[in-house]
């Protein structure tokens, strides 16, 4: 009569031999280590959730009604404590797995090897050694990467579905975790060290890469990336990079009649014009509102000019934007004047400049033929205007122009030739650089053609 080993209930030393249950044992014992692996699962996918969980969505989500909310941000507000909860939880089931998982499996194995007559000295250390690596496989797999992963991909929905078990959990080990959490300060205040919280904390090049990634994964659109890497960059410039120059300046003399400014209007279409002393660019005495002038005109109230000239205020060429943009705020003026190391004026600087690099062009019903300042022409060819800054052009096409005493690309053009002419031509490296536009002494205007194979170097860019 064949003998069933599940039901023979001998026990082998453990040395020699794998040990073998009945059928029950190995059911009831496979049942423990499912729920084990279970358990292990929820502690870790816990743990990566409520780290990566941002406290603001956890504040909207309580705003929106969610009482599941309310539970996570407790947990959020403790994390040093609930982290040491769940760390309780994956260790102690760890151990668990560790002490069922292979002595099951390992008898389980041992009877398979008994059926087949494999001898005990051969079975036991394969049986040891698959059972050894299928329960660490499972516990692996299954009880580490597979819910951290699902935790960082589904980071809210996980959060909000683990946070009150986790929460009731800490709450019944609390006596155990305060005493681990006790112990490791203990331990490390021993050696010197301070225990530190879990505030996550992003530099800015942290920030543009995690907003780059939310681009690509579609949680942000391109209009709100472009935004956030303007705002970055917004600090880094200064008035000189964005002002108006004084050659462009269109002023009002002190002394001119209405009838001259009613032509200047016509011809600028501005709101607000510098008025200069005698038409001194450099004797800036404020600036006017057209709008305001041109009201009282048709009134007839007969005021002179000097009574419609408003304080303009003074910013340096290398003041940074921000700190024209304050000063502007707290005088109540849309416009500073900037002024040069000479005290003499080098431009102007609006409140819509300054917004323009964070939002982009802004243009009105009197911008109609106003061109872009990088304009592309063709798929390798762009028109671009001289007062653009060659750190932007390095950044955006790749140039490499270095210049430590020129910021446009004008000025570089300018330092080539300095009777350079409308068409004449300049390499580059693999660029070429081709005027377009020269007005007294001043580059208006270039073509740049950037670098490809496929287009011929004797190519009329023009």
């Amino acid at each position: 009569m064949e003998v069933n080993p599940l039901s023979s209930g001998k026990r082998l030393d453990s040395t020699h031999s794998m040990e073998t249950f009945d059928t029950t044992t190995i059911i009831i014992r496979l049942l423990v280590i499912a729920l084990l692996i279970v358990l292990t699962a929820f502690f870790v996918a816990a743990e990566f959730s409520v780290v990566k969980m941002r406290m603001s969505r956890i504040d909207q989500l309580i705003t929106e009604g969610s009482k599941t909310a309310k539970v996570a941000k407790r947990l959020l507000e403790n994390l040093d404590y609930y982290l040491s909860a769940c760390q309780l939880g994956i260790t102690v089931t760890a151990l668990g797995l560790g002490w069922l998982g292979e002595s099951t499996v390992g008898a389980i194995l041992g009877m398979l090897f008994e059926e087949i007559d494999i001898p005990n000295s051969v079975s036991t250390i394969i049986s040891f050694v698959l059972a050894f690596s299928i329960v660490t496989f499972l516990h692996v797999v299954l009880g580490e990467l597979a819910p951290k992963s699902l935790a960082i991909q589904k980071t809210e929905a996980i959060t909000m579905l683990l946070a009150p078990p986790l929460y009731w959990f800490g709450k019944i080990m609390k006596p155990f975790i305060w005493t681990l959490n006790g112990s490791a300060r203990i331990i490390l205040r021993l050696f010197g060290v301070e225990p530190a919280g879990h505030e996550e904390v992003h530099s800015e090049e942290e920030i543009k890469i995690i907003m780059t990634q939310s681009y690509k994964s579609g949680e942000i659109n391109q209009t709100e990336l472009s935004y956030m890497q303007n705002i970055f960059s917004f600090d880094e410039r200064i008035a000189k990079d964005i002002m108006l120059p004084r050659t462009d300046l269109i002023t009002i003399s002190n002394d001119a009649s209405m009838e001259d400014i009613i032509r200047l209007v016509e011809e600028y279409q501005f709101t607000r014009y510098p008025v200069a002393e005698e038409g001194d660019k450099d004797k800036i005495l404020g600036f006017i509102n057209a709008k305001q002038l041109f009201t009282d005109h048709m009134a007839n109230k007969g005021k002179s000019l000097s009574y419609y000239i408003h304080n303009l205020p003074i910013v340096s060429e290398y003041s940074p934007l921000q700190d024209a943009m304050l000063k502007m705020q707290v005088e109540r003026t849309p416009m500073a004047l900037v002024i040069d190391e000479y005290g003499g004026t080098a431009g102007v600087i609006t409140m819509e400049d300054i917004l323009e690099e964070i939002v982009g062009e802004i243009r009105d019903e009197f911008d109609k033929d106003e061109k872009a300042d990088i304009e592309q022409i063709h798929e390798r060819l762009y028109r671009i205007s001289g007062r653009v800054l060659i750190d932007d052009l390095n950044e955006r096409f790749n140039l490499g122009i270095e210049e430590e005493d020129i910021d446009t690309i004008g000025g570089w053009v300018m330092a080539q030739d300095t009777e350079v002419s409308s068409g004449q031509e300049f390499r580059y490296q693999e660029y070429t650089i081709k005027v377009m536009e020269v007005d007294n002494h001043q580059v208006k205007s270039i073509y740049l053609q950037l670098p490809d194979q496929e287009i011929s170097e004797t190519e009329d860019i023009g």
